[in-house]
């Protein structure tokens, strides 16, 4: 988060290393890279904040397989902005030049783009899918196949965005199921 300290009529900005200021002053830009610290103008100047570093999105999500069984995956998606113009220039990342604040919730627009784009690559797989296929060996295939999917997103590398890592923690059936199965 952007530090701004307030003086009568300027201010000073200064932000962490894993953070990158764009600063556009009557719409040109004028300051723009990781780790700045410069004083603006709070009436002329409006800024975008973009996070650099890793972030980790949890997801937990329902399918049906292929025989009709509801199961439960659970995940994890790791990501980070490569490219920060671009990111800032088709999501909403600026800040209010007396907070430092985001004036939008980028985070959530960035996650929930990748929460649909995984659960759709999961939701396709398991479809085709049996349970016991799923359960036996669903975790590697899911994860392989929502790694994979994330990767060759155009939607993604157009927004800047690169997916590092896709972790799939478990596959669980229904509660009722599951005991089921666990019956000799």
């Amino acid at each position: 988060m952007a530090v701004i300290t307030r003086y009568p009529l300027i201010r000073h900005l200064r932000v962490e290393p894993t953070a990158h200021i764009r600063a556009l002053r009557r719409g040109k830009v004028v300051r723009d890279g990781a780790g700045l610290a410069f004083w603006f103008r709070p009436l002329t100047a409006a800024m975008s904040e973009i996070p650099l570093d890793d972030r980790e999105l949890p997801l937990l999500f329902h399918a049906r397989t292929a025989d009709f069984q509801d199961v439960t995956v659970q995940a994890t998606v790791t990501y980070r902005v490569v490219d920060p113009t671009l990111a800032a220039q088709r999501i909403d990342f600026s800040i209010d030049t007396d907070t430092g604040l985001w004036r939008a919730t980028p985070l959530e627009q960035v996650a929930g783009l990748l929460v649909e784009s995984a659960q759709q690559h999961g939701l396709d797989l398991l479809a085709r899918t049996t349970l016991t296929s799923a359960l036996v060996d669903g975790i590697a295939a899911v994860r392989a196949r929502m790694s994979d999917g994330l990767a060759a997103d155009t939607r993604l590398a157009e927004t800047g965005i690169q997916v590092i890592g896709v972790r799939v923690v478990a596959i669980r059936p229904e509660p009722e199921v599951e005991r089921a199965l666990q019956t000799p």
